[in-house]
């Protein structure tokens, strides 16, 4: 079996281990969620009569080992289980918010990602230069910023007080695409842009001007090779090498800190679900969700090493 091939069978047990403790205490914590299910169905006026035969129907009177032992068992054939509140399939209940919040996800990643690498290398490159000073100056700012006043400063500043390009929310029409609605993702996706970017911008220039500091980039420098061989070819092969890891775990994060984004901005993806099924105490979407947010969390972890390896030579070389 190839040595590559090794890694990325050995990783992906591991996150599968990974989830599996994941759905633990997933479950674990939402059996620990204050307040009755049966009660938050029926409300405060329900008797005990009804409210013991919803406990029944639901097989909430079960021990907990046997329910988790159920729903994992769902879980692993693809069955979530139904949603206690709507009384419809956790997956078909949530399908469309998926969609919803993957679109504004996949819009922000394709932004950020390659203007922060851009912004970074440049910042590196051209050390304690004036471009520098702001792109430093403004990511540190940034970074500093919770998503959420990021995204209120982006609804002052483009769609009530100053101008008004965009809608302050999002209203989305369920029948016509999203692609056919881009200008209601501006503001969201912006929000998620700018939260993410500088952590990105700033793990890439120090990288940058580590490895530029470096003796094999003076050697090759001394040997004679042009300047663009030298970055294009040794430099930033070996510098993005961390920011591989940073745009994972941002992307990860992209996934879960979409909810804050989501409920700001009103937006109906997994967030503003994630929220109704917490208030409501709708347990199978709850769990559903969250080992969603968890599974992305592993699968971008995955890829990450595995492009890790791939850029690095020297990681390249050791699995030979």
């Amino acid at each position: 079996m190839p040595p590559l091939l090794k890694v990325i069978l050995r990783r992906t047990l591991l996150g599968l281990l990974t989830l599996l403790l994941v759905s633990g205490v997933v479950f674990a914590a939402t059996q620990a969620l204050p307040s009755d299910t049966a009660r938050a169905i029926l409300g405060r006026e329900a008797t005990p009569e009804r409210l013991a035969a919803l406990r029944e129907q639901l097989d909430l009177n079960r021990p907990a080992i046997v329910q988790y032992g159920s729903w994992l068992g769902g879980v692993a054939t693809g069955d979530l289980g139904d949603s206690l509140v709507a009384k419809q399939p956790v997956t078909a209940l949530i399908s469309g918010r998926v969609k919803n919040s993957a679109a504004l996800v996949l819009l922000a990643a394709l932004i950020s990602v390659p203007l922060a690498l851009l912004l970074g290398s440049l910042s590196g490159l051209l050390r304690d230069r004036g471009f520098d000073t702001v792109v430093s100056l403004g990511s540190l700012t940034l970074a500093a910023l919770p998503e959420f006043v990021v995204g209120i400063l982006l609804i002052l500043l483009l769609a009530t007080q100053v101008f008004h390009i965009f809608p302050a929310v999002t209203l989305l029409d369920p029948e016509s695409s999203i692609l056919a609605q881009l200008k209601m993702l501006v503001l969201p996706s912006l929000t998620l842009v700018l939260a993410v970017a500088p952590y990105i911008v700033r793990t890439l220039r120090a990288s940058m001007i580590e490895v530029l500091e470096s003796d094999y980039i003076q050697m090759a420098r001394l040997k004679g090779m042009s300047e663009r061989t030298v970055l294009g070819r040794h430099a930033l092969p070996n510098a993005i090498v961390p920011a591989i890891q940073v745009i994972a775990l941002n992307l990860a994060w992209l996934a879960g800190g979409v909810v804050v984004v989501e409920y700001l901005f009103n937006y109906p993806g997994i967030g503003s679900a994630l929220m109704d099924a917490v208030s409501n105490r709708d347990l199978p979407v709850i769990q559903a969700i969250t080992l969603l947010i968890a599974g992305l969390y592993v699968i971008f972890n995955l890829v990450a090493d595995i492009l890790t390896i791939l850029v690095s030579p020297r990681l390249r070389t050791g699995l030979q």
